[in-house]
């Protein structure tokens, strides 16, 4: 299996696991009280594409503010009641219904005279009932009639309103129980809808209540309007003066007088009977939105997301307002959201990954690639071909010349075994891996007569110098097979032989074991040195953290580079040790320089191997409760690029570092082999882009796009972005204009000692100042 099968492996399983995680998110949306509270933050969204106007069936007489005026003392004598029923009675309206309470007695005259109007209407009034609470220490409910002078010749509706947890109205009761009796409420009594009391339903918010028809109170009791009217209407009475109170929270309509909301959910039931569906039917339409996502790539994750969410919403909205039925919102957006930014966030770390496996000049995988095939198998056979001349090919043929060169004599190689896959190590050096079991010395005879032949390019035939080198071993240490096998091909071009096989270089091993141990001395001997490289923020335009970098100057070898000794360190279980002690010196430098710069923090470099290792997670928390220093001053850069051998200890580590203060960041993003995986689930404060990208983003395009592409990202994710591997003033101007936070590399300083770094901070300031 090549890196291109494994790619497609994993991206398949990658969609499995985004479309479970996507159903997992629709369900928990559907079945906690966030996704109600999504819900009821979409409403107005919802009811604000489609504007109703009211049937007309049903006309609001207004106790309004003019009517106050008129009458001017409050409670009103409810003989003003009296001569408002007559007066509707006689102008023909269909049903008369109050939202006013009757449940005390009011002046003795004013309550015959409207009693006596009751009567006369002849059981075309509705007076309202509702239950409320004995006090506000008392949660009793008290049911509230009117009182017995008034129900001989009346029906009794239910004006309660209940409104959500947010204190708004979105829905309406088909009747509650009052004096032990069921009542319907006042809209299903107008409508002649049936239900079950203490069952709501959703109000058609679309419905503009300035279409409800309306007439003041006191133009009824004077007779001053056309009957016209009035006629055939059902009539509600209510309160809409501010003064009288009676006001309630909508989604749409923001606040407005209960008489309006009882009007509203009456239109509501006189159009049909919504209902209130459930989440499963969004969630089946937005999990098939979901499996188009995960197939598409590039601008087609945007174009599906953006479309699944309008298709999803258009479908929503039309069962609202053709069948009445209420679908939730918030766990089919979920879901689309979801798949849409994880398949973006996967699509950006792809063409990362993909960048960073192909030769830029050939598009061959490169050996970052042939890196990825130790997951592919256990032994193998590993052939590097040497260009022996390729310098004198390149001045002769150039850049491109070259190239065409390399892509020949890859077609060749794949003759060894049907479908090999050719690897572009360096300029001068084209691998081939093989199963161990392949008759490589059979072939290599016919391949040499293959390869020797003159090559064509440009319309000119070049001969081609090349020589083989052979490495055999397992494929999990498939560095140690490029290094045998590239240098065998150098062996056999000295030799003057076509090809050679490797043989382990014991030697190496052994320097290794007596590094490790000079290492252990030079630690306890406080030999290792500390170096700071400063980190540029580009918001503030000034120096504000600095990665702390190990050096090692040895007495006898001089020095040894870090990426001699850290690799050694880490095969040697000696990483710990160095990271502790390296933790204790950042420490200890950074309090020396925060009386002068207090907010320059300090990042130092955590093996992602060690995250797992309890012990040493015990001596770091130790190290930072026991320090002077607040955590919030340090840094810790995780690797993206190694292997966690245990992802839940890790994260539960990191996680209980950010407990402490101390910030995380992924260093060298896009190396790795599981971008999507970490920055799903390592609680991250900064994303570093590695050198590889960045150095060259403001003349190659390609890199241009993946870094804005990983700023943007970032950004949505909350996260700062670093940006390493800055080496001159075109690369930062890029990077400044991309809004990429912070900078770091040679142009801003080299790694520094503690003293010159300190000399360098005064003179930034003093630069500053």
């Amino acid at each position: 299996m090549n890196f291109l099968s494994l790619k497609s492996y994993g991206r398949r399983k990658s969609n499995w696991l985004i479309l479970g995680i996507s159903l997992l998110i629709g369900a928990w949306l559907a079945a906690m009280p966030i996704g109600a509270a999504i819900d009821r933050g979409l409403s107005p969204a919802r009811f604000g594409v489609v504007h109703r106007a009211a049937s007309g069936k049903l006309l609001v007489v207004e106790m309004d503010a003019k009517s106050a005026m008129a009458i001017k003392r409050w409670p009103w004598s409810r003989s003003n009641y009296a001569k408002v029923v007559d007066h509707l009675r006689q102008a023909g309206a269909a049903s008369i219904l109050f939202d006013v309470e009757f449940s005390s007695p009011s002046d003795a005259a004013g309550d015959e005279a409207f009693a006596a109007a009751l009567a006369r209407a002849d059981g075309i009034v509705a007076l309202p009932t509702f239950g409320q609470n004995a006090s506000s220490r008392d949660q009793r409910t008290i049911d509230a009639l009117p009182i017995g002078l008034f129900r001989p010749h009346v029906a009794l509706a239910s004006v309660s309103i209940r409104p959500d947890a947010d204190g708004q109205v979105r829905s309406m009761p088909f009747g509650t129980s009052t004096a032990g009796t069921a009542r319907p409420s006042l809209s299903a009594y107008i409508a002649q809808r049936s239900g079950t009391i203490d069952t709501g339903f959703p109000i058609d918010m679309s419905i503009d209540p300035e279409t409800i028809p309306r007439l003041s109170f006191i133009d009824i009791r004077d007779g001053k309007f056309d009957s016209a009217q009035v006629r055939g209407r059902s009539i509600l009475i209510g309160a809409t003066a501010i003064e009288m109170g009676d006001r309630y929270g909508t989604p749409l309509w923001g606040v407005i007088p209960g008489v309006s909301v009882q009007a509203l959910a009456a239109e509501t039931l006189l159009r049909g009977v919504p209902q209130s569906g459930g989440a499963t039917m969004p969630v089946l339409l937005a999990m098939a939105a979901a499996l188009l996502i995960v197939h598409v790539r590039g601008i087609g994750i945007a174009i599906a997301m953006v479309g699944s969410q309008l298709v999803l919403c258009v479908a929503i909205l039309l069962a609202q307002h053709a069948l009445l039925i209420v679908y939730p919102l918030a766990a089919g957006l979920g879901i689309i959201l979801f798949a849409g930014l994880t398949c973006g966030a996967r699509d950006v770390a792809d063409r990362f990954r993909l960048q960073r496996m192909k030769d830029e000049d050939t598009g061959l995988p490169n050996s970052r690639a042939l890196i990825s095939e130790r997951q592919a198998g256990t032994a193998c056979t590993l052939i590097v071909t040497q260009f022996n001349n390729y310098d004198s090919l390149l001045a002769v043929l150039g850049t491109s010349g070259g190239a065409d060169v390399v892509l020949r004599i890859a077609d060749r190689l794949r003759l060894i075994a049907k479908d090999a896959s050719v690897y572009r190590l360096a300029d001068r050096h084209l691998a081939v891996l093989l199963p161990l079991d392949h008759p490589v010395d059979d072939t290599l005879d016919g391949l040499r007569s293959i390869l020797l032949q003159p090559v064509e390019v440009a319309g000119r035939r070049v001969d081609v110098a090349v020589s083989l080198g052979l490495a055999s071993g397992s494929v999990g240490d498939i560095e140690r097979l490029m290094a045998d096998a590239t240098l065998a091909a150098d062996d056999a071009s000295q030799a003057g032989v076509f090809w050679l096989r490797g043989v382990v270089d014991k030697s190496d091993l052994e320097r290794s074991i007596s590094l490790m141990g000079e290492l252990d001395a030079a630690i306890a001997a406080d030999l290792i040195n500390v170096y700071y490289q400063p980190k540029y923020n580009l918001r503030e335009g000034r120096i504000t953290s600095a990665e702390a970098l190990v050096r090692w100057h040895h007495p006898e070898r001089g020095f040894v580079g870090p990426d001699v000794f850290i690799p050694f360190a880490e095969k040697a279980n000696r990483i710990a040790p160095l990271t502790l002690y390296v933790l204790r010196r950042v420490i200890k430098d950074v309090l020396e320089w925060r009386a002068e710069h207090g907010s320059i923090t300090a990042a130092v470099n955590i093996s992602a191997n060690l995250l797992s290792d309890a012990a040493f997670n015990a001596q770091v928390e130790d190290i930072l409760l026991g320090s002077a220093l607040p955590s919030t001053a340090l840094v810790f850069e995780v690797t993206e690029s190694a292997a966690m051998s245990d992802p839940k200890s890790a994260v539960a580590a990191l996680n209980r570092y950010r407990d402490l203060g101390v910030a995380v960041s992924m260093d060298d993003y896009g190396t790795g082999q599981s971008t999507l995986t970490y920055l799903k689930d390592l609680p991250l404060n900064e994303l570093k882009i590695d050198r590889s990208f960045v150095q060259h983003a403001h003349r190659n395009r390609d890199d241009g796009v993946l870094v804005t592409s990983t700023i943007r990202l970032a950004h949505e994710l909350g996260l700062k972005v670093v940006a390493e591997g800055v080496e001159d003033h075109e690369c930062l101007h890029f990077l400044q204009t991309s809004g990429c936070d912070f900078v770091q590399g040679y142009f801003i300083s080299r790694p520094l000692p503690l003293a010159q770094f300190l000399n360098f901070l005064k003179l930034e300031h003093k630069t500053a100042a």
